[in-house]
């Protein structure tokens, strides 16, 4: 298997290091950039060189460990179902801390590689300071696997707890990271997409019989919330269109691009789906957490034709679909660890298409406003900032990561710019559709602040 120059890099740096007797280490490298293919291959080397006997993947996810189960077998010629003639096994998070049954003493009796894909889920460097997941892999994992690498592409967490296996370095607390292969340098080396941002604006909102010029502005400086937006008819039908716009662009060159709508709730979802089919004409799947069978969806939409999948917190983080082109993010999960890792979904670049742009679509709420700012900055500053407890005297450390960031911003006019954004009146008994909408008017031009971050 040929790898890119980063994998290649990262795995001899990890089996040098390893070789030498360091147990953990630490990869960042940025959503699509292929982590997946450069921790097997790492695995392939140590197994070659009779350097381990077994390798255990963990993920986030039953998506993610669908993908790196895959991934590991392909690598390694050899099935990754953790049985009898396996190299290894490929295990979930919840499935470590909710398996009384399992036996991991082969741990200590056997020389095993331990993966951790998207480790900044486990939180804490304290056994009785971590969350559930982090606890496990502290006391499970940590103290009886040979070599351990830990990898992620957002190294921090929203609670703003110190990931657990990661390594901080005194006086400022500042995250050590082994290897780190970063958005800009996917970029560069054609690895990832380049993302456009379109944050949709208003420039007249009635709340209350009170006049905003922005969205911001209107949430800021009165009780209107974001979920009511999210919810208006008008905004959604004109996020939609200007997602459907741009898919249309990139099918024009590549037939079988597709979109990720990602939505605040089921009842919002199918309502997104019905729009997208009824009323702009695209075909559209659903995956939710209350399918039957949500990954057999994600797995059929992923070779289909469909343009669009609708996802309520299924398609979030590691799971690979190249054709996904274009994200309207329509979630009221507004965290900048959650922003990027949907971004993510969206820039894994595939072979032999020549545009190389790929469309992010969300409102311009401020802290989306924020993050998009933010983006250029791989550990941004202001979120890796967490308080360092000590049991001994209680005293407070903060975590911070100093970077620069440049960045352009545009805006453009809207595609239908001589239409107003009036949010419709719904009967409550109407089916799937929001509560009457009555305490704000959007009335003004659309308008859009489009960002070309590199």
């Amino acid at each position: 298997m040929i790898l890119r120059n980063w994998q290649s890099e990262c795995v001899a740096i990890a089996f040098d290091r390893f070789r030498k007797k360091q147990k953990h280490f630490m990869v960042l490298a940025t959503p699509g950039a292929g982590k997946t293919i450069m921790a097997a291959s790492l695995a392939k080397k140590l197994f070659d060189d009779d350097l381990i006997d077994f390798v255990v993947c963990f993920a986030p996810s039953v998506s993610v460990q669908t993908s790196m189960q895959e991934t590991f077998s392909r690598v390694l010629a050899k099935p990754m179902h953790g049985k009898l003639g396996a190299a290894g096994g490929v295990f979930t998070y919840q499935y470590l801390t909710s398996s009384k049954n399992a036996d991991w003493s082969f741990l200590k009796n056997s020389r095993v590689l331990a993966v951790f894909d998207e480790i900044h889920h486990c939180g804490g460097l304290d056994v009785e300071l971590s969350n559930a997941w982090g606890r496990e892999v502290l006391t499970t994992i940590s103290n009886n696997a040979s070599y351990i690498m830990a990898m992620t592409g957002t190294p921090w967490r929203t609670d703003q707890t110190p990931i657990s296996l990661a390594r901080y370095i005194e006086p400022d607390f500042n995250i050590q990271l082994d290897y780190a292969y970063t958005l800009a340098e996917a970029i560069r080396d054609n690895v990832c997409r380049v993302p456009e941002i379109s944050l949709i604006d208003n420039d007249n909102l009635i709340v209350k019989q009170k006049s905003f010029t922005s969205l911001s502005a209107a949430i800021g400086q009165s009780d209107l919330q974001y979920g009511k937006i999210l919810n208006d008819m008008g905004a959604l039908k004109y996020a939609l269109s200007l997602g459907v716009s741009k898919l249309a662009k990139f099918r024009a060159e590549q037939p079988n691009a597709a979109g990720l709508i990602v939505a605040s709730s089921v009842e919002a979802a199918i309502r997104i789906r019905d729009m997208l089919t009824n009323k702009l004409r695209q075909t559209a799947v659903l995956v939710t957490y209350k399918e039957n069978n949500p990954q057999e969806i994600i797995e059929a939409f992923r070779t289909s034709n469909v343009q669009w999948i609708v996802s309520v917190a299924m398609v979030s983080e590691g799971t690979d679909i190249q054709r996904l082109r274009v994200c309207v993010h329509l979630s009221n999960v507004r965290t900048e660890l959650f922003y990027r890792q949907v971004l993510g979904r969206i820039l894994r670049q595939m072979p032999n298409i020549p545009n190389r742009i790929a469309n992010f679509i969300t409102f311009a709420e401020q802290s989306m406003i924020d993050f998009t700012k933010r983006l250029k900055q791989d550990v941004p500053e202001v979120v890796v900032r967490h308080e360092k407890f000590d049991k001994k005297n209680k005293t407070n450390q903060s975590l911070s990561i100093s970077t620069n960031t440049v960045i352009r911003g545009t805006e453009s006019d809207s595609l239908d710019s001589g239409k107003n954004w009036q949010a419709e009146k719904m009967k409550p008994t109407e089916p799937n559709q929001p509560a009457q909408l009555s305490i704000f008017r959007l009335q003004g031009q659309y308008r859009q602040q489009v960002f070309s971050i590199f």
